[in-house]
């Protein structure tokens, strides 16, 4: 079977892309999107049967912990180490004019 993916299909993904590719930049991605689409074509031939459908990725659920206050012994160093600061946090300069 032919490749749908032919020049005609990637000026037209170039376009749609708002792409400005060489010539040489065209045929390179038409190899490749052809790649890609020859790969897919070949795992369209495995057989799934056995297969389980899914709705997921796992069926593991997710862990929740409590959150527990605790004081990182060097949360303050940052700030302390920084040129200028007031109670805990960092001042600079003024972003936008007042």
């Amino acid at each position: 079977m032919p490749s749908p993916i032919n020049k005609k299909v990637i000026k037209h993904l170039a376009e749609l892309a708002r792409l400005e590719l060489t010539p040489r930049e065209e045929d390179r991605l038409m190899k490749d999107l052809q790649e890609i689409l020859a790969h897919f074509e070949e795992l369209q031939k495995l057989d799934t049967n056995e297969v389980k459908p899914m709705t997921g990725g796992t069926q593991l659920k997710n862990a929740f912990r409590e959150d527990k206050d605790r004081k990182n012994k060097y949360a303050g160093a940052g700030v302390e180490a920084f040129p200028d600061n007031e109670k805990g946090f960092l001042k600079i300069p003024p972003v936008f004019d007042s």
